[in-house]
């Protein structure tokens, strides 16, 4: 899933490439992908992409004053082409693409953009075409972006003081704090050494000072890592850049304990328990009991 670094990066990759540029057509082939209907998406030809911005895991493209935003969800991802000129029409349920922008060429150059394509069964990516991004239920609802000044060590206390909530599922809440999603709350806890069952509420002031040192650090390194990389880069770097992370069975690189999997219905997390559990297994969810 791509998350806050991976956006952040598509953002800067998009301010390069597509502001400036005219929108000739935005093709929606999976329909179900379109979320809003007026103003329709056929109101984005002609308009001119004048800025990207980040809100969260949203892309969004101002495009003149009206906006196009894109959720990429589980399994979605941005192809930018360099020439899209001779691209094929595609009818919809064939295939992963979900939506095709075509951008007007420089003089005599080739017509480039973006598809926005979509792996698995699935189907979560989201695109909605509104005047206002706070109109989209999903940005309105956001926490702070952990990566902006206001998110203070003060900040987070207050998030989790009386929150009950266990520290992982607190780290992916999108409306506790944006742009953290499964494999970046598996890294932040590794960072900090704590357990991913633990419970909010119970964190010291030196433990909640650590947490967001390791939130600012982890997301702010991961950001440098893929500033500058072309968008089919992206997935490779954030694979090799994760420490914990999708890497069960395999020696963490701090203490050399073997990392370990807890797996859910639909996702599973990753840890060290010699760093972030004092050494012992986290059980089977069903049967464990929460460290602390």
């Amino acid at each position: 899933m791509p998350e806050l670094p991976e956006v952040e990066s598509l953002t800067h990759f998009l301010r390069e490439r597509a502001v400036g540029r005219t929108i000739l057509a935005v093709d929606v082939v999976a329909v179900q992908a379109l979320k809003t209907f007026d103003p329709p998406v056929t109101a984005l030809g002609g308009l001119t992409v004048t800025g990207v911005s980040r809100h969260g895991k949203f892309l969004d493209l101002d495009c003149d004053g009206l906006h196009l935003v894109i959720h990429l969800a589980r399994a979605g991802w941005l192809r930018w082409r360099d020439d899209l000129s001779g691209a094929k029409p595609v009818r919809p349920g064939k295939g992963p693409l979900a939506v095709r922008v075509r951008l007007a060429p420089d003089e005599e150059g080739p017509a480039p953009g973006f598809e926005l394509t979509e792996a698995g069964t699935q189907k979560r990516l989201a695109v909605y075409v509104t005047k206002n991004p706070d109109d989209v239920p999903g940005i309105a609802a956001l926490g702070p972006d952990p990566l902006h000044e206001s998110f203070t060590v003060d900040a987070l206390k207050r998030i989790v003081s009386g929150n009950r909530t266990q520290i992982k599922g607190l780290l992916r809440d999108q409306k506790v704090i944006a742009g953290i999603g499964n494999a970046y709350s598996d890294e932040v806890l590794h960072a900090a050494r704590m357990s991913p069952f633990k419970i909010a509420s119970s964190l010291t002031d030196a433990q909640i000072a650590d947490l967001h040192e390791a939130i600012v650090t982890t997301l702010g390194e991961a950001v440098e890592r893929a500033h500058g990389l072309a968008a089919k880069d992206l997935k490779a770097e954030k694979k090799s850049g994760l420490r914990v992370h999708n890497r069960t069975g395999q020696p963490c690189d701090v203490c050399g304990d073997t990392i370990r999997e807890v797996s859910f219905a639909d996702s599973s997390l990753q840890y060290c328990p010699t760093c972030q559990t004092g050494g012992k297994p986290l059980a089977d969810r069903r049967l464990s009991r929460l460290l602390k």
